[in-house]
């Protein structure tokens, strides 16, 4: 299956094929600031499943783990398209709502719950992470899952 996520002006894209490895969201406060959004969705694709097409530049930043991790925009309309990072250098992350697709498959993981705007709901089968969690490029695993109520 191919997907095609692209920026506000279309300009930059990122096709895939497949399915992704993992989708999730997380609730950390740089995610908040980055998107705009109180929640970040994101994707995680093997980079041999993603081919880029368009201008970007580059934003990078320390994540909690200490390892370099880079966004990918675009410079007309700023929207932040897809990720990579030091820690995981075989995989890449794309923004769910890139893809403008209601069909794209439903987070499995919610992590940095603890910054989570409480009046928000999650499908029932997610994992929740007070922390960081399991799947995330960047971000070394600091907490154990708790039991949603």
């Amino acid at each position: 299956m191919e997907r095609i996520a692209e920026c506000h002006c279309g300009q930059l894209r990122a096709i895939t094929s497949g399915e992704p490895e993992s989708v999730y969201v997380c609730h950390c406060k740089a995610c908040q600031r980055r998107t705009g959004a109180i929640i970040h969705n994101g994707s995680r694709w093997l980079k041999s499943q993603v081919r880029i097409e368009g201008e970007h530049k580059i934003y990078s930043r320390k994540g909690d783990s200490g390892s370099e991790i880079r966004f990918h925009f675009c410079p007309n309309c700023g929207s932040s398209v897809f990720w990579e990072g030091d820690r995981s250098p075989t995989t890449c992350g794309i923004a769910v709502g890139c893809f403008a697709d209601p069909s794209f498959p439903a987070p499995t993981s919610s992590g940095y719950e603890e910054s989570m705007h409480p009046w928000l709901g999650l499908p029932p089968d997610t994992a929740h992470f007070p922390q960081v969690y399991p799947g995330r490029a960047g971000i070394a695993i600091v907490a154990v899952p708790t039991v949603a109520d």
